[in-house]
């Protein structure tokens, strides 16, 4: 089947080139972000795979589905960048990658965890100019600590089975109660609770209307003091105005460390190095010694890479046999409920 990918980048190419030997599909690369003035390229194509930056709003799919193209591979576990809605009336059918190794974004937040703890960031500098000095650099013990889990489905699991050989006490919150995190030993509070009592708070909930801004000014205030705010799930659940008038308030919030924001379209996967960056609040929290980011890499493992390409490319094998696995079909109603326990919310 002939496949238009949008959006690839040189990382991902390998993955796809090497899933794709035994499925023998004619892979067309394209690294142009998909939206309506780019979709005529895919004219005559029934397949489209995307990534998390493309447009996939009504006017985008309406080019699309006049040019033929019948399935709108995600290659991603989101889909909040897609009108389903549009799609269905259109006869566009939508597939994603429901779980691609969480344990990739679980190690990523634990990663941001460690080094704003420890200030590996800061270390790192210094001892690069040949200053050794430690004063600054005072970090706490993981072990003992309470990790605050919102959203408990893959990813956050995969958090709590690691934070549990860390020795620390584990709370979660979630619209459904998944049983594997109640038997690893995560008990189940409410938000409230959740942020009053954790010395850590690591975000793995999809962006839904309800999780928009779920973390904002009033629940900052909520937050034990000195802790610290992970987010690897998606940049809108936090409003990071909110999180930089808190950080220069001194609290309670202390440290935050982020892989995803809310406007990173315009900033994340390309190289603005030679370019002005225009974006006021992202700029100012880059100045913040309490603040580590990463430019949405959680999901850049090998492991997690070849899982994408190849569920992506099976679900375009499956579409063109006709039994496409339930499990990876996006429908326009009675996504959100299922997606709080199945996402691997970021690549996610």
């Amino acid at each position: 089947m002939k496949v238009a990918l949008f959006s690839t980048h040189e990382f991902e190419r390998e993955f796809f080139m090497r899933a794709n030997i035994p499925l023998h599909h004619e892979l067309l690369f394209n690294s142009e972000t998909l939206h309506q003035g780019t979709a005529v390229m895919a004219k005559d194509i029934p397949a489209v795979c995307v990534f998390l930056t493309d447009e996939l709003d009504a006017a985008t799919l309406s080019v699309l589905a006049r040019g033929g193209t019948k399935l709108l591979a995600l290659r991603s576990a989101g889909y909040n960048n897609v009108d389903l809605e549009a799609a269905a009336r259109l006869g566009i059918t939508v597939v994603r990658v429901p779980a691609y190794a969480p344990a990739a974004i679980a190690e990523h937040a634990i990663a941001l965890m460690l080094t704003l703890n420890r200030h590996i960031h800061k270390a790192y500098n210094r001892v690069r100019e040949g200053n050794f000095d430690l004063n600054g650099l005072l970090g706490f013990n993981m072990s003992g600590k309470t990790i605050g889990i919102v959203g408990t489905g893959k990813i956050g699991t995969a958090l709590a089975r690691i934070m549990r050989g860390f020795d620390c006490e584990l709370l979660g919150y979630d619209v459904i109660r998944n049983p594997d995190c109640i038997d690893i030993g995560v008990r189940y509070v409410d938000l409230q609770m959740l942020l009053a009592k954790s010395d850590i708070v690591s975000l793995h909930c999809p962006l839904t209307s309800e999780t928009k801004h779920l973390i904002n000014e009033h629940r900052l205030g909520l937050m034990k003091p000195r802790s610290m705010l992970i987010n690897t799930a998606r940049g809108a659940i936090v409003d990071a105005h909110a999180v930089m008038e808190a950080l220069k308030n001194g609290g309670p919030l202390l440290y935050f460390g982020m892989d995803v924001y809310e406007e990173e379209d315009s900033l994340f996967f390309s190289d603005r190095s030679s370019t002005i960056i225009s974006d006021d609040v992202f700029e100012r929290l880059t100045t913040f010694p309490n603040v580590v980011i990463t430019g949405h890499q959680a999901f850049l493992t090998r492991e997690a890479l070849t899982a994408i390409a190849h569920v992506t490319l099976c679900n375009v094998s499956d579409f063109e046999a006709g039994h496409l696995k339930a499990e990876n079909i996006v429908a326009a109603k009675g996504i959100e409920a299922r997606q709080s326990t199945d996402a691997t919310a970021s690549e996610g």
